[in-house]
């Protein structure tokens, strides 16, 4: 199966500057290297059969026609590979008037000229000396030598026959500075893959310009944006060209080429259109900006083959964590860090004053999501510049709770000079169970118990001292369900609640790295994370007291279930397209069947717990995932048959 992804290359060929029989042997030498790797689209750079810097050389007619000859014979390369879309640069002689075109070939022909809209005429750049702009009707036309009509014109979306959801739009160069690219109509009328032919010279911070330019188009249009510029064949009398060359998707960088290559420059890469399309669905501003689009574009069909990919042949990285900041830059990466935590505790400063509360009550486990929760809690007292005395923490040590995670929330808490009640509930759950006539089995009642009588404590507590409950649960636990309803399910504000097990524990790590001072305070929270996360509810092994519940053994790996819940909810993926992305990002560390096991897991747990995320209590919004009934995920609480999801995964 292709699960959506089109396999896209851009190239810059040695170019030989007017020489265009060298160049295009140069063109198509890459073709017929490219055709190996089963490319679906190949793009040069602007101007690519003659070079961009000709100037006044252009306006020869020897020059036009020897372009004209190699764009009309270069069908034969396209009728070798009929299956590949290609485009390459070329002037175009038409009615009197010169044009700066992308050619364009599939299945053996020549099937449309795109002339550039968009001509810079300042500094360095004098395009209007030479060329005309497109021209406002897009039409067939004839051209001399070649039998069939080709299309010559800026409004055309080409869309692939075996996929209709798969369409390209092209562009040239300065088409994209300007005020209104006109790759934003193409978007508009379907084209999710734009190409753009480029021939842009090196200065000095340009490099990083031209990248925000084709980042922010990719997301602006929410496509797949690819561009490629001029390599350094192009004359170097007033100007340098690198070869720049680079394909976002949707904001994310798949690739780039290094600059200043004296030889042939490619770069090829799997788009995932099938993710460009759902995005386009889940932005309803998209749809009606579709609607109010008053330029309508000649529809022209491809002929491409669709690759039947597996996890080994594709071409892009796949993040095992999509839910961590991957920046290289330290101090970047604080500043993201400090801005996630700053929405969390603003959040709940807010919250805490508009309450008017005195305190914040917060039950502490010693493992990583009351711990993070504690150290908001914390960040809250600076924002308000208050002492850390509103801060009640509470130990509840039941049936489950070991030496080593009540250690550690005693160390923690004398770390942070919190103040810290210890409050055992295991004689107030025997009494109750023993109410109920509960048989003295580990069963569910009996874990159950424990976190609810916790959690009344904790909200007791509170009215006792005028305070707010602060919720732990992660966003991992709500979407496995991973929660006793109405236990550590219920609070009074969820400061956790979109932030997900992986990044909790990344977080902590930074924490413990940026904002502590203390060796000891650094200590006990590496211990934290090295506590194996557990929910405590049955005894600890008799004989090592060690941990004998742990959540990963029981529900799987958190990092397996982030990644699910990552794809499924921000990135719409169905199930099979989600285990076979993880199968290419956990490759080295899980097998398939294992993957596919914690899959059906997620899923079943995901739908059967809704009931759950229906009734949560409030908490900030972070990232770019929420569960809340409030905010972006709103689904009945009782669909009890998630076959059609469950199904897909086969």
């Amino acid at each position: 199966m292709n699960y959506g992804f089109i396999r896209v290359s851009i190239a810059v060929p040695k170019l030989f500057l007017t020489n265009v029989d060298k160049n295009y042997l140069e063109h198509k030498k890459i073709v017929e290297k490219l055709s190996k790797t089963h490319t679906q689209v190949i793009s040069f750079p602007e101007l690519s059969l003659t070079g961009y810097s000709c100037g006044d050389l252009f306006h020869q007619a020897k020059l036009q026609n020897k372009a004209k000859n190699s764009f009309i014979k270069f069908q034969e390369v396209s009728e070798k590979f009929p299956n590949i879309f290609i485009v390459l640069g070329t002037p175009f002689a038409y009615n009197g008037a010169l044009f700066n075109c992308a050619a364009v070939y599939n299945n053996g022909k020549l099937v449309a000229l795109i002339p550039k809209s968009h001509l810079p005429n300042y500094n360095e750049f004098k395009e209007r000396i030479y060329f005309q702009s497109a021209p406002e009707i897009t039409k067939k036309i004839s051209i001399s030598g070649i039998e069939h009509k080709v299309i010559f014109g800026k409004h055309v979306v080409f869309t692939s026959e075996q996929d209709e959801k798969f369409s390209i739009g092209i562009e040239i160069c300065e088409d994209l500075w300007g005020v209104e690219p006109p790759s934003g109509k193409l978007a508009l009328n379907g084209a999710n893959i734009i190409l753009n032919l480029s021939a842009s010279n090196e200065l000095v911070v340009k490099t990083d310009y031209r990248i925000r330019l084709v980042r922010q188009q990719s997301e602006r249009s929410i496509c797949v944006y690819s561009y490629v510029s001029s390599g350094l064949g192009e004359s170097t009398m007033d100007m340098v060209f690198g070869g720049s060359g680079m394909i976002y998707e949707y904001g994310n960088n798949l690739g780039e080429m290094k600059p200043f290559s004296l030889d042939n420059q490619t770069l090829t890469v799997d788009c995932d259109v099938d993710r460009i399309n759902q995005e386009r669905i889940r932005n309803t501003i998209w749809g009606e900006n579709t609607i109010l689009n008053n330029i309508q574009h000649e529809k022209y069909f491809f002929k491409t083959k669709n690759i039947d990919f597996n996890s080994n042949t594709l071409k892009r990285n796949i993040d095992p964590l999509p839910f961590l900041p991957h920046i290289k830059n330290s101090d970047q990466l604080n500043e993201r860090c400090n801005e996630i935590m700053s929405i969390q505790a603003n959040g709940l400063a807010m919250r805490f004053q508009r309450s008017k509360v005195k305190n914040l009550i917060i039950g502490l486990s010693g493992g990583l999501d009351s711990t993070y929760a504690l150290l908001v809690c914390l960040e809250m007292c600076k924002i308000l510049s208050i002492t850390t005395n509103c801060i009640q923490a509470l130990t509840l040590p039941g049936h489950g709770t070991s030496e080593l995670t009540k250690s550690n929330t005693e160390n923690l808490c004398k770390a942070l000079k919190v103040d810290l009640e210890e409050i055992s509930i295991v004689e107030i759950t025997n009494m109750h169970l023993n109410q109920l006539g509960h048989s003295g089995d580990h069963d569910i009642t009996f874990e159950n118990a424990q976190a609810r009588e916790r959690t009344q404590i904790l909200f007791d507590k509170a009215n006792l001292i005028n305070g707010l409950v602060i919720g732990t649960s992660d966003l991992s636990e709500l979407a496995l369900g991973w929660t006793t309803y109405n236990g550590d399910h219920m609070s009074s504000y969820g400061v956790n609640a979109t932030i997900p097990k992986t990044l909790i524990r990344f977080l902590i790590q930074w924490y413990k790295e940026n904002k502590l001072a203390s060796k000891k305070a650094k200590g006990i929270l590496q211990k934290i994370i090295d506590t194996p996360i557990s929910p405590e509810l049955i005894p600890p092994d008799t004989e090592s007291g060690e941990i004998k519940q742990e959540t990963e053994s029981l529900i799987g790996p958190f990092e397996l279930h982030d990644f699910f819940l990552f794809h499924f909810i921000r990135r719409k993926a169905r199930p099979g397209k989600i285990l076979f992305l993880a199968g290419r990002a956990f490759s080295k560390k899980y097998e398939k069947e294992e993957i596919e096991k914690w899959l059906r897991v997620f899923i079943e747990r995901f739908f059967a717990n809704q009931f759950k995320r229906s009734a949560l209590p409030d908490g900030p919004k972070v990232g770019s995932v929420s569960l809340s009934p409030r905010g972006e995920w709103r689904i009945p609480s009782d669909i009890d048959d998630p076959s059609l999801w469950l199904d897909d995964i086969n």
